[in-house]
């Protein structure tokens, strides 16, 4: 685990660096060489390495790169450097700067920094993945922060707890235009008002947008203390993307492949991650060792193999009547979330882990694959709420469908159950002790997974949102009503919040898994408090909650 001083040293390090910092540049009376403008992070560990992140300007403005080394040791203050290099931040690739810090020693903590031209970043501290017999490994799970919802308090916590390493599973970053998706007293009082001002369609859109999140000093903190896993999910490119297309993609808007390569451009200029031979436009989905404890395996469920969510109100029609819609294109056995190649490539890494013996296959993904189903809610309850006119038309399109026991949400796994029955298989014939994580909802989930045989699969936690308002926002019933009301209608789901904002703490141990939510009692207010949920736990060769 990372210790006290260096916990201590990069929010020092973050919270001295962030204030004179502008959007894209840097403080016009700094007349350095070169300027750190966007902190430092770390992502994609391995027993012996680790990338070392960092963005750094040169100081005329006229240069097209900046040449700088890197440095990881063992000790605050880098006296004992075990692994050095030199490396180039170039206008092509936005002035960031990536590198696979190699020579590490498994299951260590590290400081790291970059030095250019006599000016030194920030530090940050980073940790190896361990190997053999591993006791405990702990994770934060995020995902979903709006920048012009609220504040990221979820990523302060993030910052100072006890972690081996953070787990962000999508949407780290939002699209839209100004005033659209955002809370106006953030947006107005808060001045969490986004730039670009226009909605994201090029590359230089997407490149502002993540500069302007990583302004943030609690992002900037998680960042600088921990190491990353990240995967993406729709709005690191647009709303409900799939594989030709995205609900937030229309017509007038460009070619929408010109506009997924500049997403994708952005976000391995920007993110941690190790970027394959193959460049940024290459496959995502990859799979880690946490010693022989575990193996922590990252999908791609949004853009690689999905194929285009159905839309009850046109299938239907279309259709002719709920019952042939059900039949005939929501259970389609030919639908895909991941693709032919996805799910090849996920059963040998499955059957690779329980070869090896890895006591649990954690898989790190974007959307819910517990079944969630629409519940009956009495209108007389409905009738007493002020909603808007986008949330009433939704519910009340919901409770006509709500008496045909169909999902939620059909852009989660419950849009596509042949894909999700195929992978539930995949589960119990080659993992020994499977976990499901996902982000997406804002809310927080825990389920019992089943197969259509009614057989215990494994279990799953949706981890709520860093500060993107949840099912409150648009049903505001007491949160313990509307979580009988979801349990009455979805025999797997144990339990659920669907009004707070936070993150997942998560706990592997040889004998269990424990999961508990970690949430902020605002994200409009600079002050807030903090409270858990409920310890979710689920012990080894059960595969369901206790």
């Amino acid at each position: 685990m990372l210790s006290s001083l260096c916990r201590r040293s990069f929010l020092q390090a973050t919270s001295a660096s962030v204030g004179a910092l502008s959007l894209r540049g840097f403080a016009a009376d700094a007349p350095a060489a070169v300027h750190f403008t966007h902190g430092i992070a770390s992502g994609d560990p391995l027993a012996d390495r680790v990338i070392l992140w960092a963005r750094v300007l040169p100081g005329s403005g006229d240069d097209d790169a900046v040449s700088c080394k890197w440095q990881v040791a063992i000790d605050a203050f880098f006296e004992t450097v075990i692994s050095s290099g030199e490396a180039m931040a170039c206008s092509e690739r936005d002035y960031t700067v990536k590198v696979d810090a190699v020579g590490l020693a498994p299951g260590q903590s590290y400081w790291y920094r970059f030095i250019a031209h006599g000016v030194t970043s920030p530090i940050g501290c980073t940790r190896t993945l361990p190997v053999g017999e591993v006791s405990e490994f702990k994770m934060a799970v995020a995902s979903c922060s709006n920048y012009p919802q609220g504040f990221f308090h979820a990523y302060r916590e993030i910052a100072e707890a006890k972690l081996d390493v953070v787990l962000h599973l999508g949407d780290y970053l939002y699209e839209y235009r100004v005033g659209e998706y955002a809370n106006p007293i953030a947006e107005a009082q808060l001045g969490r008002k986004v730039e670009p001002e226009t909605e994201l369609f090029l590359l230089e859109h997407y490149r502002m947008r993540y500069g302007l999140y990583r302004t943030d000093p609690d992002l900037l903190a998680a960042h600088a203390a921990h190491p990353w896993i990240t995967v993406w999910d729709d709005h690191e490119m647009m709303n409900n993307t799939w594989c030709a297309g995205a609900e937030n993609h229309d017509e007038g808007e460009g070619d929408f492949f010109e506009r997924i390569r500049a997403a994708r451009q952005a976000y391995h200029e920007w993110m941690p991650i190790r970027t394959g031979a193959e460049g940024d436009q290459g496959l995502i989905y990859r799979a880690f060792q946490i010693g022989g404890l575990a193996d922590l395996i990252m999908l791609d469920t949004r853009l690689v193999g999905r194929d285009e969510q159905l839309d009850y109100g046109k299938g239907i029609e279309q259709a002719g009547s709920v019952q042939a819609f059900s039949k005939n294109a929501l259970h389609n056995p030919r639908r895909q979330m991941l693709g032919e190649k996805q799910e090849a490539w996920l059963q040998s890494a499955l059957q690779s882990s329980k070869n090896r013996g890895a006591t649990w296959q954690v898989l790190g993904q974007q959307v819910l694959m517990g079944k969630l189903n629409i519940p009956v809610i009495p209108p007389e309850e409905v009738a007493k709420l002020e909603l808007s006119e986008y949330a009433r038309s939704r519910f009340e399109q919901a409770q006509q469908l709500a008496p045909y026991g169909l999902p939620s949400n059909l852009d989660a796994w419950d849009g596509y159950p042949a894909a999700r029955d195929r992978l539930f298989a995949m589960l119990i014939a080659h993992a020994n002790n499977p976990i499901s994580l996902a982000g997406d909802t804002h809310n927080a989930w825990a389920f019992n997974l089943t197969n259509s045989q009614g057989e215990a699969v494994g279990v799953e936690w949706g981890t709520p949102g860093v500060s993107s308002p949840g099912l409150e926002h648009y049903l505001p019933l007491p949160p313990e009503r509307m979580q009988a009301l979801l349990k009455g209608a979805s025999p797997e789901l144990v339990a659920c919040d669907t009004a707070q904002r936070g993150w997942t703490h998560v706990t592997l141990t040889t004998e269990a898994v424990t999961a508990q939510w970690r949430f902020v009692s605002s994200v409009t207010e600079p002050i807030y408090q903090t409270n858990a949920g409920e310890l979710l736990v689920i012990e080894r060769d059960t595969r369901k909650l206790l």
